[in-house]
């Protein structure tokens, strides 16, 4: 196996104290990115926010160290979603944003990523930069003069900022007033901010993962485990659960009867309301190749257009930019409304379903049946090799039989992790049995030809 990158899809991320999650890296790290977006002759700022892992303490201190040494003023958050710290980037006019933070990963893993000073994430070819300047032991750092080394200071405030932006994105003359609202916040970024919002709107909301230890965030709470908050608002009778992940980038939506709204569910919801409003330039929706094929009919069939990308939200957010959408996101539950934000924010996105409920009157159950998804399964593959698939004539000889026997209702995708030894098979169609059987046969065949 050749070397990955250093950084993934989503930053870069591993196992604390495993490279490249070392105290050593993150150092460099900082130095790094702080020679790199030391420009000009202004006073250059970093934001650097974390979630509730224990480690955040130490990287926390280690880039701060780094940016510092590289002339760089660092101004810390504390724990806060991720969403807030591109926001706070954009709003204090810092050079950069740095979040620690593993997302929905377990305790033991952490990441590190970046924004740039318009809150956006930054392209492979700057991660790339950076990288190169981090894992070359012989790199001679340009030291800044000793007058001109940054100091770190910690603003207080944080969180009620970002309550304050998320609720200017929601319509003044709307409240959340007998709403009963269960959010669970995955004992993660968003365990203050989150419920806070939604009871300064009016909410009643009934708190689960809101006390954060250190090593429980995402243990068996949170947008993996959707079930909890389901379980929770069939017993509470809400009217509505919300689900976070460890960072509060992404969210699943429950319904009042428990049901489990994707971000495939949330998308089609969404897009349909902002089509009516004329707010969806072109009728064009966002996804990624892992969108589920009945999203792709729901916007032909009402006009518009899905386009797909690579999967990751920082490859949404380009495509958005580029073609100058206004909504896109992942089936995972990443949801960018690009008139608000420039990544994607857990707490707004749920914010703007809130709206739809309000304006509708009208439960979720009754708003949110557009899709009914096809199945999908998708298997995981750990291969020595990570050839390009047309190299491997079997491979595509398996695939082409497949999609063959699937025809215009399904599909089927090949791709390699961005962060670990695995290729991902996934395959989607009306028949689960038929869906299961495919992808376990093209498992066998990838396996055999990538080991």
């Amino acid at each position: 196996m050749s070397r990955q990158r250093l950084f993934g899809t989503d930053g870069m991320r591993g196992t604390v104290n495993q490279w490249p999650m070392t105290v050593d890296a993150a150092l460099r790290l900082g130095l790094a990115a702080g020679i790199r977006f030391r420009s000009g002759n202004h006073k250059h700022r970093v934001v650097i926010g974390k979630d509730t892992r224990l480690s955040g303490y130490m990287f926390e201190s280690a880039l701060t160290a780094g940016l510092c040494a590289a002339g760089m003023h660092v101004i810390m958050t504390g724990p806060l979603p991720t969403p807030a710290i591109s926001f706070l980037t954009r709003n204090m006019r810092a050079d950069l944003g740095v979040v620690i933070s593993a997302s929905h990963n377990p305790y033991y893993d952490n990441g590190i990523k970046f924004f740039d000073a318009d809150g956006f994430k930054l392209p492979d070819t700057t991660e790339d930069e950076i990288a190169a300047m981090t894992e070359d032991y012989s790199f001679k750092w340009p030291y800044p003069p000793s007058d001109q080394i940054g100091r770190a200071t910690k603003i207080e405030d944080a969180g009620g900022r970002y309550i304050v932006y998320t609720k200017s994105c929601f319509p003044p003359q709307l409240m959340l007033s007998g709403l009963r609202i269960v959010i669970d916040c995955a004992n993660g970024a968003s365990y203050k901010a989150a419920p806070l919002a939604l009871e300064e709107l009016g909410a009643e909301v009934f708190r689960i993962g809101c006390e954060p230890n250190g090593l429980n965030i995402n243990d068996h709470c949170g947008s993996l485990y959707p079930e909890v908050v389901s379980a929770r608002v069939r017993e509470l009778r809400a009217d509505v659960g919300l689900a976070l992940d460890g960072d509060a980038d992404r969210l699943i939506v429950v319904d009042e009867h428990g049901a489990i709204l994707d971000g495939d569910q949330l998308m089609a919801l969404c897009a349909q309301a902002m089509m009516a409003r004329g707010e969806l330039p072109d009728n064009l929706l966002v996804g990624t190749v892992m969108s589920n094929l009945a999203l792709e009919i729901f916007m032909r069939e009402h006009g518009g257009e899905l386009l797909r990308t690579r999967v990751g939200d920082r490859y949404v957010v380009e495509a958005m930019r580029q073609r100058g959408a206004m909504l896109g996101g992942e089936q995972s539950g990443h949801l960018i409304f690009r008139q608000y934000s420039t990544t994607g924010d857990g707490l707004l996105a749920a914010l703007q379903i809130l709206r739809i409920m309000r304006e509708k009157e009208k439960p979720l159950s009754e708003l949110a049946g557009l899709l009914a998804p096809f199945p999908q399964e998708l298997v995981n593959v750990r291969v020595k090799k990570r050839l390009p698939f047309e190299e491997k004539p079997e491979i595509g000889k398996a695939v082409g039989k497949v999609e063959q026997e699937l025809g215009e209702r399904g599909r089927v995708l090949l791709r390699y992790s961005g962060t670990e030894a695995l290729c991902r098979v996934m395959v989607e169609g009306e028949n689960p049995d038929k869906v299961r059987l495919y992808a376990r046969e093209l498992a066998d065949v990838v396996a055999t030809e990538l080991n």
